[in-house]
Parts: C-alpha cells; sequence; structure tokens
C-alpha cells in the first residue's frame, strides 16, 4: 500500500532507540526525509548512515536533551520546515508512590508531558493554515491504570486529554493530532517496567518472561507493529482522523487489566 507519505518530512523525538528507531526505519521506507532527536548522537548517527545508505532520502541529525521547553523550542527551529511531528521521547519512572520521588516525576513530566506539549506547540505555530500532523506516541497505561506506574498513568492520561482537547479543533488550522496508545512492546525500555512488575507480582525480576503468558497475545508488540501504525495515521490515507487516541495493546486495555 502506498501511503502517500514519499518526499514528506518528518521529525521524530527519542529516535535512537525503540520506537522512534523504529519509526525511522518505516517512515525512511515510505520515502520520508527524517530530523532524528535524542541524546544518543552516536546511536542516530549511525541509524541515519543505515537509511540514507539504503533509501533516498535526506537525514539531520539533533543530538540533544529535550527535557525543557528552550530545548524544543531550539529543535524545531533548528528542523525548519517540516510535515510530521512524532512526539515519541519519553521516560516516565515506574514504581509505587512510596517509592517514587516528586522530583523523579518531573523530570519524567518535563520530558514527555511538557515536552510533548513544548514542541506541538511550535509546530502549530509553524504549520497552521497549512497540512500538518502531529503523533503523539503515549502509551496505554493513561487508559488502562496501574498503581505500580502511577506516574506513567498520570502522564500518559494528561496526553491522551490534550491530544483529545486539540485534536477537536485542529482541522481548523489543517492540522491533525492523533494519539497512539501502545501497551507492551518489545523494547529495552519495556524490559526495564517488566523486570519492575516480576518483582511487585512474583518476587524476582528474572522471571519477568512467564508475565507474557497473562497477554491475550502471549508476547508483546514490535515496535514494528506500532511504527507502521503511526505511519498510516500521520498519512494522507487517514486523513479524516483526528483527536482520538488509537490502542495498540494486543485487547490489554478492553480486559481491564494491567497483565
Amino acid at each position: 500500500m502506498d501511503l502517500q507519505l514519499k518526499g514528506k518530512t518528518a521529525l521524530i523525538t527519542g529516535a535512537s532507540k525503540g520506537i522512534g528507531a523504529g519509526l525511522a526505519k518505516v517512515f525512511a521506507e515510505e520515502g520520508c526525509n527524517l530530523h532524528l532527536a535524542a541524546r544518543d548522537g552516536a546511536a542516530m548517527k549511525s541509524l541515519s548512515d543505515e537509511l540514507t545508505n539504503k533509501f533516498d532520502i535526506f537525514v539531520k541529525v539533533h543530538e540533544a536533551d529535550l527535557s525543557s521547553t528552550k530545548s524544543m523550542q531550539e529543535l524545531d527551529h533548528s528542523a525548519g520546515e517540516y510535515d510530521i511531528l512524532l512526539n515519541n521521547a519519553g521516560d516516565i519512572p515506574a514504581g509505587d508512590i512510596e517509592e517514587v520521588t516528586d522530583e523523579a516525576i518531573k523530570k519524567g513530566f518535563d520530558l514527555k508531558v511538557f515536552g510533548y506539549i513544548s514542541l506541538s506547540r511550535a509546530f502549530w505555530n509553524k504549520r497552521k493554515g497549512k497540512d500538518g500532523v502531529i503523533i503523539n506516541v503515549i502509551g496505554n497505561s493513561g487508559e488502562n491504570w496501574d498503581a505500580a506506574y502511577f506516574a506513567g498513568s498520570t502522564g500518559n492520561a494528561a496526553l491522551m486529554s490534550f491530544t483529545k482537547a486539540l485534536g477537536g479543533r485542529s482541522l481548523n488550522e489543517g492540522i491533525r493530532i492523533i494519539g497512539v496508545n501502545p501497551g507492551p512492546v518489545a523494547t529495552d525500555r519495556m524490559l526495564k517496567i517488566m523486570r519492575r512488575k516480576a518483582i511487585d507480582i512474583l518476587g524476582d525480576e528474572n522471571r519477568w518472561e512467564e508475565l507474557y503468558n497473562h497477554y491475550p497475545a502471549k508476547r508483546p508488540a514490535t515496535v514494528k507493529e506500532v511504527a507502521d501504525l503511526c505511519a498510516f495515521l500521520a498519512s494522507p490515507l487517514a486523513g479524516y482522523i483526528t483527536g482520538t487516541i488509537v490502542t495498540i495493546d494486543g485487547g490489554i486495555s478492553s480486559r481491564g487489566s494491567v497483565i
């Protein structure tokens, strides 16, 4: 299927690994030029070399700590004109209310919650009156609350509301805004969360793989499954979709269970 993305330009945050790197690969395959942003410049440079050697596209790497409004504004300015914003950077800490500190929550929210809002605002001001798409990669804990990941549930729920609030009016400015809520995805970050859950549920972090037996699909999503969904939603083929959240978690949220 031709997603009609060839020649468009996308900015991806958190692009050095995991879902972000997966997004870069899928959008590059569709012919998108890319701006990759994250702290790990070496990883992004390696990914950039891989993609430009394989596809006829332009890739620019932005090595930066994105956990401030100023850094997001600088990133937007450095990227210049681009058509698609993929907000993906984030690392909200796991743990219950007795162990996660206010400082850790604020640090996580600065990068993900306020980071998404700041960069979306910059993109909005630049693209209003033109075609543009914002995809917020959020997380199903925003709709499937977890006391052992209460900070993530809180931050993700806020971003879901942010997405719906802006997306309900954004087509007035020619912009579509959509949230994607992955459940468990096979990434290094998910491994960290799964080890934490294995301690809480099984008493042993090394038994984390046993938790997959409780999932409807008996496995996590692949990075490519999430990236393919984002590519479709960012494409003209999804031109009537805005102000909504698309959940990709194998039915976990509908089942009403974290595990």
